[in-house]
């Protein structure tokens, strides 16, 4: 071992300098911050509803200001009444029956997935992550000691992955799948039959599988939300959902997850989060609590405003030559295909990758979108469209005139 690289000389440690920046919170920072310094950019970049959080939600939170109750440490699990809610919310929105004790709220969906790896995987463990994947899902596992195996689809399936193509990745090291339905960045819906066949495979191999459901009221058209423990329940006992408020109730900023699972996972990733954060912040939990307890009025309201959308920036999307947009079922991302506009020249650059030609887009259009290498996939883009109907609008025709010029 050189000097330079002796563990008296490294400032940084291995294990954290081996994570890479969130991309798309990257992308979403140079855009706020070029509008910031007077360009007109608009922002494809960030994955959060451009709603306000529902007023009885703050309300909520305001009261819970005034409460010297809150004012002091809760429980580091959460708050015993918050937990009995989201059990509650299961139930009414999953058809799973769990009890308070096989919940964990954490601070956002973040930790919820970090913690619950960290729960399960010793080094060396493999989780099988179907790819487009969403940026933090790999660095978790990493952090984690897993090793992560991308198994990819494409726009040709719908960006679903096969039973047959899991089973070719399992490998004597497999202990966990990720399934991911609705999907973040593509939006892909898995059927119940489609997900129902993953978690029976997932059982009958014995492998744990981790299920994020975060956007589970967010589907469009003939598309319906499958929660696999509720369709496979003999696949509960090594089962970990996350969910949260943050896309449901245009709550990212509140940061309030939660995990759903075996009590003792979930009493292991309670102990962890005691010594990392004790508990989320007391003001977020009551706002959850509302949230959850209440109807889904507002989540119906943003879905109409996001069906729209969806439609919209699809249509205008494959009206670029050489853009091929996949119309997706859930979540709020839209993800193309632009690898036929990769090599052509377009105001005298030719961008080699998606990475290349994402910069273009900013440098030259105005628009800041997330390439695909963020997401294990190069050749792609990643637009979100929770932002307003006129900026979607407005960047996207910025899009069909700059990409409209690519020249062979």
């Amino acid at each position: 071992m050189s000097a330079a690289t002796s563990p008296s000389e490294r400032r940084v440690s291995a294990r954290i300098g081996a994570i890479s920046e969130s991309a798309t919170l990257a992308v979403d920072a140079k855009a706020k911050a070029l509008k910031a310094a007077g360009r007109p950019v608009i922002g494809f970049g960030a994955g959060e509803p451009d709603f306000p959080t529902p007023g009885y939600i703050v309300d909520a939170a305001v009261e819970a200001c005034r409460n010297p109750k809150y004012h002091r440490y809760t429980p580091a699990g959460g708050l015993p009444e918050l937990k009995a809610a989201i059990a509650e919310k299961t139930l009414r929105d999953s058809g799973y029956a769990v009890d308070a004790s096989q919940i964990l709220v954490t601070n956002g969906g973040k930790q919820a997935i970090y913690e619950a790896f960290a729960a399960i995987l010793d080094p060396g463990d493999e989780v099988i992550v179907p790819a487009p994947y969403w940026t933090t899902y790999p660095e978790s596992i990493r952090l984690a000691g897993g090793v992560p195996v991308d198994v990819v689809a494409d726009e040709t399936t719908g960006y679903r992955v096969s039973v047959e193509q899991l089973e070719a990745a399992r490998t004597e090291r497999t202990k966990v799948v990720l399934f991911v339905s609705p999907s973040n960045p593509t939006g892909a819906v898995y059927s119940e039959a489609e997900a129902e066949a993953i978690g029976k495979w997932a059982v009958e191999h014995g492998l744990w599988v981790l299920t994020d459901e975060i956007y589970e009221h967010l589907v469009y058209g003939d598309a319906k939300f499958t929660s696999l423990p509720a369709i496979v329940p003999e696949l509960r006992d090594k089962c970990i959902v996350v969910n949260g408020v943050a896309k449901t109730y245009a709550m990212t900023g509140w940061r309030v997850g939660w995990i759903v699972g075996p009590k003792d996972v979930v009493k292991a990733a309670t102990n962890l989060q005691s010594h990392a954060t004790s508990n989320v912040s007391n003001v977020a939990q009551i706002a959850a609590l509302a949230a959850v307890s209440g109807n889904l009025d507002a989540v119906a309201e943003m879905r109409t405003a996001f069906d729209r959308r969806r439609q919209t920036i699809v249509r205008m999307l494959n009206e670029i030559d050489g853009v091929l947009c996949p119309e997706p079922e859930g979540a709020f991302y839209a993800y193309p295909s632009v690898k036929e506009l990769l090599g052509k020249e377009i105001r005298g650059r030719r961008p080699a990758t998606s990475v290349e030609l994402a910069a273009l887009i900013l440098d030259e259009a105005e628009v800041a979108v997330v390439p695909g290498e963020a997401f294990g996939t190069p050749g792609y883009l990643r637009l979100s469209y929770a932002l307003g109907d006129d900026d979607l609008v407005e960047g996207v025709s910025r899009l069909q005139k700059l990409l409209g010029e690519a020249k062979a």
